[in-house]
C-alpha cells in the first residue's frame, strides 16, 4: 500500500482536524458577536438586524459544513461569511448604511475590534486550509486506518 501525500499522514490528519475545529470555533464566535450586538439593533435599524440573524445563521452552518464534511469548499465559504461581516463593518465606518449612519468613525468600538479580530483569523486560517487541502479528500476511515497503524508508544 503507498501512502499518498497528506491523505495518510497522521501528523497532517491532527492539523486538519485542529484547523477544522479552530475555524468552527471562529465562526461561532462571529455568530455569537453578532448576537450580542443584535439587541439593539431590532429597534433602531430593523434590516440591519435581520441582516445579523442571517450573518449568525450561515456562520453556523457553515460551521457544521466546516466539522462535519471532508471536503475543503467549506473553508472557502467560512472565508467568505468572515469577508462579509468585514466588509460590513469597515462599510459602517467609512461610508455609514442606510438609516444607520452614527457608527462613522467608531473604530475603537470593543465588539467591533473583538469582530474584526475573529473575522481576520477565520479569513486566515480558512483560506490557508483550503490551499493547503487536497482537492479530493480521503474518508476518515482511511485516515484513521493510518493512524491505528502508528506503532505504539511505550
Amino acid at each position: 500500500m503507498t501512502r499518498e501525500p497528506h491523505t495518510l499522514d497522521p501528523l497532517h490528519l491532527i492539523r486538519e482536524i485542529s484547523t477544522r475545529a479552530a475555524v468552527a470555533v471562529g465562526l461561532a464566535g462571529i455568530g455569537l458577536i453578532h448576537l450580542l450586538d443584535s439587541i439593539g439593533k431590532y429597534s433602531e435599524t430593523r434590516y440591519l438586524f435581520w441582516m445579523y440573524i442571517a450573518l449568525i445563521a450561515g456562520s453556523l452552518v457553515v460551521a457544521g459544513a466546516v466539522l462535519f464534511s471532508r471536503a475543503r469548499l467549506p473553508f472557502l465559504a467560512a472565508a467568505l461569511v468572515a469577508a462579509s461581516a468585514l466588509v460590513g463593518f469597515i462599510l459602517s465606518r467609512t461610508t455609514g448604511l442606510p438609516n444607520a449612519s452614527d457608527d462613522i468613525g467608531n473604530w475603537t468600538e470593543p465588539l467591533g475590534l473583538a469582530s474584526l479580530f475573529v473575522e481576520g483569523a477565520v479569513i486566515a486560517a480558512s483560506l490557508s486550509a483550503y490551499a493547503i487541502l487536497p482537492a479530493k479528500a480521503k474518508t476518515t476511515a482511511r485516515r484513521l486506518q493510518a493512524v491505528a497503524a502508528l506503532p505504539e508508544a511505550a
